[in-house]
């Protein structure tokens, strides 16, 4: 074997750092002392360190997933609208929460509208958006289990036809959100009465499994409930021919998908989760940092950025983390994605995704909001919320 002393010497520089990185870590870690069991599976600390010369503020919640579990609810329990996080909380009786994934904010009727994923007991809601990250929640008899996966999936929908299969199959654009040109939109009953829409389209009402109706020219068809609407806008004559020869009447409605990009576990989450909400990007990865913002199509800059924040994790002991970052105050100066990944590393997550942030991060215990929103006006309004729920003891 021939000794190479240049890469003797960067073996050793290693070693250095990653020493120097241990030791970093150990340096705002959490002690023992700072936990504070609050009820049986959940602790809170809340932690203040100097990060990059300003002082940040943490709160934190560590929940043992035997003990709770976790849902994900959406605001006022529809497919739109926005609504705050403790008052999501509060009507469903959870003893504690943080705000989840993005969402479109604005002040028009889609407002709320989630920008990724979001599937709420086991109903799909909003399609995945750029093979971003995240978050897949199975509640068990006696243990929620959690995963993070990027996930890429579609849909489709086929008219009719059993013997023309690709001929009769349309893709499905989005579901539950605004309609543009060149779409095809899914309109669940969790949507709204009406799917909202403008005259501008074909839109095909579905009652157990069969095409009740078609409707050209109308817009904002009413949604059955138990049925839903299948709204297309194109100006492709060719498309509209096909839709016209396999949409009819009494034909029959099959839902193909979701097809996930097999580039992590998301096939399997999908099929097993009953709640999925969206993050961007991926924070920590098999126990190192691994902040895929590149591949998710976010930006340098809000990863860099000092910004109020929300995360998750899963820890090497098994438990479930919750952390929100408060920013933008004279108090609490904020956090950029690395420093945060780096913190939640010394906690010992093994995994952990970055959820919605700034004037959104918000957490919700025992009755009240215990971080401190930036917005001037306080709370946000959010779209979607993971809920923290007391499990009952099981019978032995």
């Amino acid at each position: 074997m021939n000794f190479d002393p240049f890469e003797s010497k960067y073996h050793y520089l290693r070693v250095l750092v990653s020493f120097f990185c241990a030791l970093c870590a150990l340096s705002v870690s959490i002690s023992a002392q700072e936990w504070k069991r609050v009820k049986d599976g959940v602790e809170y600390a809340e932690v203040t360190k100097e990060i990059g010369g300003l002082n940040v503020n943490m709160n934190l919640l560590r929940l043992d997933l035997t003990k709770v579990r976790l849902d994900v609810v959406h605001a006022m329990d529809a497919a739109i609208g926005t609504e705050k996080t403790s008052s999501i909380a509060t009507r469903h009786g959870a003893f504690a929460a943080i705000n989840g994934g993005f969402f479109r904010l604005d002040n028009s009727i889609w407002a709320g509208d989630p920008v990724g994923v979001l599937k709420i007991d086991r109903m799909p809601l909003s399609e995945s958006s750029h093979d971003r990250i995240a978050i897949f929640i199975a509640n068990g008899l006696r243990a929620t289990k959690v995963d993070f996966a990027h996930l890429s999936y579609s849909f489709w929908v086929r008219f009719g036809s059993q013997m023309e299969v690709e001929a009769s199959m349309f893709p499905i654009s989005g579901i539950d959100r605004e309609r543009k040109d060149n779409e095809l939109i899914w309109y669940t009953d969790s949507f709204a009465n009406t799917t909202l829409t403008n005259r501008d389209g074909v839109e095909i009402v579905v009652v157990n499994n069969r095409i009740k109706s078609i409707h050209e020219g109308a817009g904002s068809t009413e949604i059955p409930r138990g049925g839903y609407v299948f709204s297309i806008r194109t100006s492709n004559p060719v498309l509209l021919e096909r839709l016209h020869r396999f949409a009819k009447i009494g034909a029959r409605v099959s839902l193909m998908g979701p097809d996930s990009v097999p580039n992590n576990a998301g096939s399997l989450l999908e099929k097993t989760a009953e709640d999925i909400t969206n993050g961007v990007p991926q924070l920590i990865k098999d126990g190192k940092i691994d902040i895929t913002w590149e591949q998710e199509k976010t930006t340098k800059s809000f990863v860099e950025t000092r910004h109020p924040r929300t995360a998750v994790a899963k820890l090497k002991d098994g438990k479930f983390l919750m952390i929100t970052v408060d920013g933008r105050s004279e108090s609490s100066g904020g956090i950029g994605l690395q420093d945060l990944a780096g913190y939640l590393l010394s906690l010992g997550a093994i995994d952990a995704m970055n959820l919605d942030g700034g004037g959104s991060t918000t957490m919700f215990l025992d009755g009240k909001v215990v971080n401190h929103p930036s917005d001037k006006e306080g709370e946000r309004k959010v779209s979607d919320a993971i809920l923290v729920t007391l499990r009952k003891p099981t019978r032995q």
